[in-house]
């Protein structure tokens, strides 16, 4: 199950999401730590492997589901001590199959669960006994640790599907020696049968205004110098240092950066220095040298908004390069500015990437010719 614990890698400029769970390493001693699952089949627990090779570290033991007693076990800057009369639910087939459910839900496909329940539908639309089989192997499939969370009834766990699977006469696997009577196999019929028309009548989870999109992969808009004009400048034309003249308050800027610059203060001859500065190191440099002007860094992200707008407003080809990113996650850096502007390796906020997003969102809304009225002012 992935619950809340959501995380994700960045691989060439691609957000991969993921999520994890506790571990342990076997390295002389026994380690504690965090082993991280990717939509991509990629784990990461001391270092990235693929499913193949992660299913042969759970068979050497290197991943370790066997807990000796008095087996000696630390957790990093945190503690250590023995194993006393451990126990675990955990196998490595058991936990190889979690794994790979924790991949297919991880890309929103049907886990070993989903794949029961779709085989129960079978065999309830048509009650043979090959079908039943079916329905029985995909329960089996289905992770001992996660049966019982498979009808998502904590009340009756999987009661009703064991009785269901295993059919009139036969022997229920959690109780050796008991065969399912017919009295129990009808309730459970009749359970599913209640289960269906709960779910046919559960109100629509689909928001009104259409379902969740798949999240799109990732771009990275990494800084690049230095940046020259073109017509078809693609993802680099979304950096604000990128050579795109603006107008502000009668006053032209070469650049995103140069503007940003010289609104940041109201010395009049730093703003000067700023405009005329050569590229946008030079920019940031005139303008360190003189105040910020009062309440800045208030209004700097509205600022960036504004001229984020200028910039794909008065240059076409430009919103069409934003435009073709899609509906995709931009990942800007921006060391110079730092953690605010910035992604900075997942340690920024990101807010350059956000406000594009939003950019986009607004040129999109044009496209559609969605418009709200300013109101007079």
């Amino acid at each position: 199950m992935i619950g809340n614990r959501i995380t994700y890698r960045t691989a060439d400029g691609i957000r991969v999401p993921g999520t994890w769970r506790h571990a342990f390493i076997r390295n002389g001693d026994h380690y504690l730590t965090d082993l991280f699952v990717y939509a991509d089949g990629l784990i990461d627990c001391w270092g990235l492997v693929t499913l193949d090779e992660f299913e042969r570290q759970l068979r050497s033991g290197w991943v370790a589901t066997e807990l000796p007693d008095g087996a000696r076990v630390s957790a990093h800057d945190l503690a250590s001590w023995r194993f006393s009369e451990p126990y675990t639910w955990l196998t490595p087939e058991v936990l190889l199959a979690e794994i790979r459910d924790t991949i297919d839900q991880l890309n929103g496909r049907p886990d070993s669960t989903g794949r029961c329940l779709a085989a129960v539908d079978v065999f309830l639309a048509d009650r043979t006994e090959e079908n039943r089989a079916a329905a029985r192997d995909a329960y089996h499939s289905i992770p001992a640790t996660q049966r019982r969370y498979a009808l998502g009834d904590m009340d009756r766990k999987d009661g009703p599907l064991q009785v269901l699977v295993t059919g009139p006469g036969g022997e229920l696997e959690d109780t050796p020696g008991t065969s399912v009577t017919q009295e129990e196999y009808a309730e459970a019929l009749a359970y599913f049968e209640d289960r269906a028309r709960w779910i046919a009548d559960r109100p629509s989870r689909v928001p009104a205004d259409g379902p969740p999109t798949p999240v799109a992969p990732a771009i990275h808009l990494y800084e690049s110098r230095p940046l020259e004009p073109s017509e078809s400048p693609g993802i680099k034309g979304l950096r604000n240092e990128y050579p795109a003249p603006l107008l502000i308050d009668g006053v032209a800027y070469p650049t995103v950066t140069h503007a940003y610059w010289a609104l940041s203060t109201t010395d009049p001859g730093a703003r000067e220095a700023v405009r005329d500065a050569p590229n946008t190191f030079a920019a940031r440099t005139a303008a360190a040298a003189a105040p910020r002007r009062e309440g800045w860094e208030q209004a700097r992200t509205a600022v960036m908004t504004m001229l984020l707008r200028a910039k794909f407003t008065r240059h076409p080809h430009l919103a069409g390069a934003l435009l073709d990113t899609g509906d995709a996650t931009l990942v800007y850096d921006d060391i110079a500015l730092g953690s605010h502007w910035g992604d900075n390796g997942g340690r920024g906020r990101n807010w350059t990437g956000r406000l594009l997003e939003l950019v986009r969102s607004e040129l999109q809304a044009g496209a559609a010719g969605i418009t709200i009225a300013q109101p007079p002012g």
